[in-house]
């Protein structure tokens, strides 16, 4: 198997979209395509998409944005409704980018930030990709091992590295030995960040707004799903130990032009795990190949 391309020397720019400020990474030229990713302590777009950034910029613009509360970002997250939030975030970008439509790859929270911006103002998307989206079933089940080592992350006895490399090894990929120690250790240092540790974007909900912000994050509760003809491809990975490898379903029998890709001995993070085969799938999904 061919190894994946190393991510090219990368164009950099802050925009302030008025309510925050995003920082952007792009390469490559063509139609454009944003790279959302997901919600791990320390992460960021371009550490989150190393594997593919490279190939989707032969033939895409291609634009990686930290969400809202990471990265280079400013920081906090509305809890009362975060996808809303990330949404939002993520169109004002588009308009500060001037592009009135786009495609979306998203990643997780990532994936929930771009369904949550197809549902509200679906003029604004041409093809999405959605890799292992949270906010799937959310009310239908207990939280999965790999959430709650998430949401437990800042909790107790505060971050560790022990916590994050825990999660990154055994519960993000199937092959643990895969992730080298310095992205490990990288993550790490960011998840200190002092204004992430006072206000952490991906926490577990506490107090009165438990119920009301788990039902706003459970987007298949969403009755716009049956209506929403933005053409979808679904990517998920069977041995996913975060988000329910089930909701890939869910999404394929509400939505009315959802294609669904299962992948064998996968976890979380396909398109680090199987990046090879994410980007030739994704490639021909957004060039209008199915």
């Amino acid at each position: 198997m061919t190894a994946p391309s190393a991510p090219p020397a990368m164009r950099e720019a802050t925009y302030d979209t008025g309510r925050q400020k995003i920082f952007v990474a792009e390469a490559g030229d063509g139609p454009a395509v944003l790279l959302l990713h997901g919600g791990g302590p320390g992460t960021d777009g371009v550490s989150s998409y190393v594997r593919n950034i490279a190939e989707l910029a032969k033939d895409h613009r291609v634009i990686v944005p930290d969400l809202p509360g990471y990265g280079r970002n400013s920081k906090g997250v509305d809890r009362t409704d975060p996808f809303g939030h990330l949404a939002d975030g993520i169109r004002a970008l588009l308009d500060e980018l001037g592009l009135d439509k786009a495609h979306l790859v998203g990643h997780s929270y990532g994936g929930a930030c771009a369904l949550r911006l197809a549902l509200d103002t679906p003029d604004r998307v041409d093809r999405m990709v959605l890799a292992a989206p949270g906010g799937i079933g959310t009310t239908r089940a207990l939280p999965t091992p790999g959430v709650n080592r998430l949401l437990n992350y800042y909790t107790g006895d505060g971050p560790s590295r022990r916590k994050l490399e825990d999660f990154i090894r055994h519960y993000l990929v199937v092959d643990g030995a895969d992730i080298p120690d310095s992205a490990i250790e990288d993550r790490y240092r960011a998840s200190l960040d002092p204004e992430v540790v006072a206000a952490p974007p991906l926490r577990r909900p506490a107090g009165r707004g438990v119920l009301r912000t788990l039902w706003t994050m459970d987007l298949t509760r969403d009755r716009r799903l049956a209506r929403l003809a933005v053409p979808t491809l679904v990517v998920w990975g069977t041995a996913d130990k975060v988000n329910r490898p089930a909701g890939g379903r869910m999404l394929a029998d509400r939505m009315p032009s959802c294609d669904l890709y299962l992948l064998a001995r996968t976890g979380h993070w396909a398109q680090y795990e199987r990046a090879e085969l994410f980007n030739r799938v994704c490639a021909g999904f957004l060039a209008g190949r199915r």
